[in-house]
């Protein structure tokens, strides 16, 4: 099987990776009213989940780096899609929120391992394009999953989802047990390893960008929908269109970034996306009372939420080829703690009622993001 086809099967995998990490924020509406919970409650999925995410991807990353890495993701991928199969039957929130950390514990394996392993399969200058490419896999959860997931939640039930992601999870472990070669493998990680990570500035500084780009985008992603619900009156198909809007665009700045980056750079693309985010994140918090110029403000948000975490990815493995593996898990582990950070604050707003500061305390996280970027560079260069 060529490298183009495991690609493609990586792909569909983090497909699942994303639906299952982000589907509970199209369904805390659904799930609150079914369970007979807060929202504030039904959004702590996403927090607690967030965590485990965060502490697992580096220990994994620690105790499997010489792992085969197509046994590692297909156990992964076949954990997930059970796991779904469980939240499906959940009788109440306690159990589904077990199931949930669990669940998050086998997602916390794939998305590195899954850059990692493409990273072996290619030659060294088509790394940020490849990596870029199988993260069109979460590109599309945001793009067609999330949107759908929400509509079909507040519709016919969330449990219909988690049975339909099991089937989708199914598929794409096969295809990653078909398609990725046995005998690729990591180096060992020691602790020197690590020291070395954590000692890098560029490394440092990257990681401080995800950590407060994903506590922006989780202040407000939990509460997307019962905030347009709230302020701008919108319905569920409004919402399940501003998802749509979103994910489309995401998936759309992703693509345009794998295009882009040979040329530009992964600096000068990452300026370039997180900016855009910046912009949409200060357009959708001016403009919140309009749904229609909410679909504005979410285009250019979405534009730039998968391409920037893409580039974060590629700008690591570059800064640290030989652990782009563990710098990966970092990346991943980051991303949670911002999600943990995000979710949490963005709870606390919601309960206090401040629903037109959530947006500007986005932004204000993506504002210091970008300018950590732009800093980022000249410890590059």
């Amino acid at each position: 099987m060529t490298a183009r086809g495991a690609a493609y099967a990586l792909l569909s995998g983090n497909f699942l990776i994303g639906m299952s990490v982000i589907a509970p924020a199209g369904m805390v509406g659904p799930l609150s009213t079914d369970l007979g919970v807060s929202v504030t409650s039904a959004a702590l999925l996403l927090t607690f989940g967030a965590v485990v995410l965060c502490i697992g991807s580096p220990l994994v990353a620690w105790g499997t780096a010489a792992t085969d890495r197509r046994f590692l993701l297909t156990i992964a991928l076949a954990g997930l899609s059970a796991s779904h199969v469980a939240s499906a039957l959940a009788p109440n929130l306690g159990v589904l929120m077990a199931v949930r950390i669990v669940a998050m514990a086998f997602a916390a394996i794939y998305t590195p391992q899954a850059a990692s392993a493409i990273a072996m399969m290619v030659p060294e200058k088509e790394r940020p394009g490849a990596i870029s490419f199988i993260f069109l896999g979460w590109s599309l959860a945001a793009a067609a999953g999330l949107p759908i997931a929400a509509w079909f939640a507040s519709e016919h039930g969330w449990r219909g989802v988690h049975w339909g992601l099991a089937v989708v999870g199914f598929a794409a472990t096969a295809a990653v047990a078909m398609s990725v070669p046995s005998g690729l493998k990591g180096a060992v990680m020691s602790l020197r390893n690590w020291g070395s990570l954590f000692s890098d500035r560029l490394v440092l500084a990257l990681l401080a960008v995800t950590v407060m780009s994903a506590t922006g985008q989780f202040i407000v992603f939990p509460f997307f929908g019962p905030l347009l619900a709230g302020v701008a009156g919108a319905t569920s198909s409004e919402i399940a269109i501003a998802f749509a809007v979103f994910g489309i665009a995401g998936f759309l700045g992703n693509i345009v970034a794998s295009r882009i980056v040979g040329s530009l750079g992964t600096l000068r693309t990452s300026i370039v996306f997180f900016g855009t985010m910046m912009a949409g994140a200060a357009l959708w918090s001016l403009v919140i009372d309009s749904v229609e110029l909410v679909f504005v403000g979410s285009a250019l948000w979405g534009l730039g939420f998968a391409a920037s975490n893409s580039m974060q990815q590629a700008r690591l493995a570059g800064a640290a080829p030989a652990l782009a593996g563990a710098a990966i898990a970092l990346n991943s582990s980051a991303i949670y703690v911002g999600q943990a950070a995000g979710s949490a604050l963005g709870g606390v707003m919601f309960d206090a009622a401040l629903y037109r500061s959530m947006g500007w305390m986005a932004t204000a996280a993506l504002i210091l993001a970008l300018a950590t970027v732009w800093w980022s560079g000249r410890l590059g260069r």
